[in-house]
Parts: C-alpha cells; structure tokens; sequence
C-alpha cells in the first residue's frame, strides 16, 4: 500500500477496518476523497467533499464507520462529518484516495466489452453481454422468485425447473435474467456451449436453412447444445415451420437433460397462437412472472446505477425519480441516464427541478413529490430571498443558517456562493447584498464574491453545484 501523510495514518487505519464492514462498491464511492479534519475531546470532526457524500455516511454507513473507528480508536464517543470542497483538489493533500489506496481487486475483476459464448460450427448466437449478471440484479418482491430460479438453473443446468419459462411486460428485466442465466451457467461451466437467442433470429436461420436444403444440419447442430435461451418466444406465432422445428429441438435437448430457458410477455396459456404441444412443454417445467418493481426495489435499482455509472446523486433526487416513474425499470433507467448526461454536458449535478423536466417530457402531466410547477419555457422572474431559498436548499441548510455568523466550513461555502450568485445574475450591489446578509459589511461581500470567482476556475465539483443551482433559478 503507498505510503500516506502521518496525519493520515489514523484514517487510513480505520478505513482498513471499515473496508470488511461496507460493500465494496459504497466503500469507494463514498469514502473517495476524504479526511479527519480534527479530533478534540472524543469529537473526531470526519471531511467530505461533497453534501452527497455527508448525508450517505451519515445515514447509511454512520454504524459501521462508528464501530469501525472505536475499535481503531477507543476514546472516539462522537463522530461529526463536515463538508470541505477543497478535499480531492489537487493541491490539497489532506485526502486519501481510496481508489487507489484499496486497488488490490481491480486488475482481476475487468470486464470483456462482451462475453463471446462458446458455440459449435454454424450456430448463430447473440453474445452475452457481462453487464447482465444474477449477481447485479436488484431483487425486490416481484421477481425474488425469478431470480432464485434462475439462478439455480446457472448453478445446474438441465437439473432444476427444466425448462424455465420467464414471462413479464416489457422492460421489467426478462432479459437481463436471461442472459444471467448464461453468464453464470459459463462462468461455473466454461466449456458448456450457451446459445442465447431471440425467436426471430431463430427463425431466420430456419428460413435460411430451408433455402439452402439443409435443415437435417440445422436440426443436428442444435441437438449439441448444453443450453438453449431463447428470448420472446411469443413471436413465433403464425409461424408453423419454425414452430414446429424448435417443437423437436426442445423434445431432444429435453430428452437428454439439456437447459432450455425461454421468455415471453404472457403466460404460456395466453400463447394462443402457438401451437398446443408447444404450449403444454412449456408448461412441464418451472413458470415464473417479473412484475414492476415497487418503490423501494426501484429507488435500490438507482442507487445501484449510481454505483456502476459512479455518480453521485442526491439521495432526494433518486427517491423523486423512483417515485414518478410507474411503467417500467427500462425507462426507470432511461431517466437516470438523461439526467446523468445532461449534467455532464451542462457540467451541474442533476436536482428534482431538472429531472422533473426529464419526466414531463415523457408526457407525464403530474408529478410527485413536486412543491411547484416546472416550467419548460422560458426563464422565471427570481428575486434575492429566491436565490438564498434556493442555495440553502441545495445545500441543506436553513436560511437562518446562511444568514447568520456562523464560521463552519459547510456553512461558509454556500453563503458565499449566494452572495455570488445575488451579485452576479440580481445585479445587486454589494452594500445591499450585505444587508440582505445580517448587516455584513460591503467588503465582506467583495471578498466572498472574488474568492467564488477564482475557486471556479479550479474546482469542478463548485463549477457543477453552480451551475445546478442556476438551472433551479431557471437560468
């Protein structure tokens, strides 16, 4: 491990210990870039760089890290956790990156762009993504018993709930259970040969056999399979030589305890227009629906994308995302993502106001969680007591707290950045803003504005709180 600053040392001793009590995945996202600011009397003051980061390990870690710390260092009785923007800059030295520092999984567990199945000549297969893993499925009460079926199907093929029939509306995780299926059954069985296919592609190579009159080799090739995945069966409706192909493929690999795993939006009865031989095979293994996910399995499928994408968003923001979207976890996702790019391209952090916009442009007309009307046109009017409503909120602070004399790191910052944002886009003169502010001095507000000003130029992580708070002012 590299070698630390000594003030680091104590952190760094805890972090180690925090390291077997916390997912992987939380521990470095949220312990990235931080530091113990000061330790008096049993207080051990903890800096993050963000609020992000404050309210997560206040809310969701505070136990573990508190445990984690008396044991390293008995005499903690209280831990606070303060906001330091300047944690994580380059010239601050004060954090530890834990990236880097805790790197000792990372080589072993890159992944392939895509995992290529292994497959015997002439067979067609779609490949594997490795995103889709059992492992990575967010697991709620309406598909706990899909996914314990299927991952007993990766573990045994052929021995358990044969064939796995998996049905759902569309968007609600099917295929990612599908291809978990695959993944897992390579990942405990490399040299197993995994086809994973939709009906149409099937489909087409028995068209494209029949034209070359070679159906005997099709039939033969698929015989060899150890298993057979194929994604909405449904669209082999109306058609009866395809239909009656995949009839005597699945009664051979069933026969010789082959895996067939197969997925569809209705239940094999509601498959009328299959044929009924068909339908009663389907009927001979383990049947299992994936419904909609509720409120809590959605906002865990958020935090969870905030992982993979390794993002940070306010907590408030994904429960208003999880909240307003009812129809399905694909379009779940499609709003993270356009939220997450958005910010990226606008250099801000995503807020309610801007992912309410995302979500009225779906054609939702009422949303929850919302306390007033988000306008898509045109700029708003805003008046200074908007902008410190505004700041403080971002911020989670009271505007009593903003307007006071308080000298608190996490409270500084963010008066400053709305005398900024008060001088800069109000036009408000300086002896205004500081009367505005408790009766603070003009000079007082000259010199928060200018520090403001010279610390966006460097600090990312301000450039894209200001620029999130002036999206709210609708600028």
């Amino acid at each position: 491990m590299d070698t630390v600053l000594p003030g680091q040392d104590l952190w760094l001793r805890i972090l180690e210990k925090v390291e077997n009590e916390v997912k992987r995945p939380h521990f470095l996202t949220w312990f990235q870039n931080t530091a113990i600011l000061s330790y008096h009397d049993g207080l051990l003051v903890v800096g993050v760089p963000n609020i992000f980061a404050k309210d997560w390990l206040e809310h969701k870690l505070g136990s573990q890290l508190m445990q984690a710390i008396q044991f390293v260092h008995p005499e903690v009785r209280e831990v606070m956790f303060e906001v330091d923007p300047q944690l994580g800059l380059p010239e601050d030295q004060r954090a530890l990156d834990v990236n880097k520092l805790f790197n000792k999984e990372k080589k072993s567990r890159k992944l392939p762009g895509r995992q290529e199945v292994r497959l015997l000549e002439g067979i067609s297969s779609k490949c594997l993504n490795p995103k889709y893993s059992l492992q990575n499925f967010v697991v709620g009460g309406s598909s706990r018993l899909a996914h314990a079926a299927s991952m007993a199907v990766g573990q045994r093929p052929g021995s358990l709930y044969n064939p796995l029939f998996i049905y759902g509306d569309v968007g609600l995780g099917k295929t990612h259970l599908l291809q978990g299926i695959g993944n897992e059954v390579l990942r405990n069985n490399p040299d197993k040969v995994v086809v994973y296919m939709t009906s149409e592609r099937f489909t087409n190579e028995i068209v494209e056999a029949i034209g070359r009159r070679n159906s005997k080799e099709f039939k033969d090739r698929y015989r060899k399979v150890d298993v057979l995945i194929i994604d909405d069966i449904q669209f082999l409706a109306n058609k009866d030589r395809t239909q009656e192909e995949f009839f005597h493929t699945f009664n051979e690999l069933y026969d010789n305890g082959k895996q067939i795993v197969i997925s569809s939006d209705r239940t094999p009865k509601e498959l009328d227009q299959l044929e009924d031989r068909l339908v009663s095979r389907f009927e001979m293994g383990m049947i299992v629906d994936v419904q909609f996910p509720d409120f809590e399995t959605r906002l865990a499928i958020l935090h969870a994308k905030c992982r993979e994408h390794e993002v940070l968003i306010h907590p408030e923001v994904l429960e208003f995302i999880a909240m307003n979207v009812h129809d399905s976890v694909r379009e779940l996702e499609g709003v993270f993502v356009q939220a997450i790019a958005q910010a990226q391209l606008e250099h801000s952090t995503p807020t309610v106001r801007s992912v309410a916009k995302i979500i009225k442009k779906l054609g939702r007309t009422q949303l929850e969680g919302l306390e007033e009307e988000v306008d898509l046109g045109e700029r708003r009017s805003i008046h200074l007591h908007d902008v410190l409503d505004l700041v403080a909120a971002y911020y989670r602070l009271s505007t009593e707290d903003m307007l006071g004399d308080s000298r608190k790191s996490h409270v500084i910052l963010p008066r400053q950045v709305a005398m900024y944002l008060i001088r800069n886009e109000l036009g408000a003169a300086f002896e205004q803003i500081g009367e505005a502010f408790g009766g603070k001095n003009h000079t007082t507000v000259m010199h928060a504005c200018e520090k403001v000003e010279r610390q966006l130029k460097k600090d990312k992580n301000l450039l894209r709180d200001m620029n999130a708070i002036k999206k709210e002012m609708g600028l």
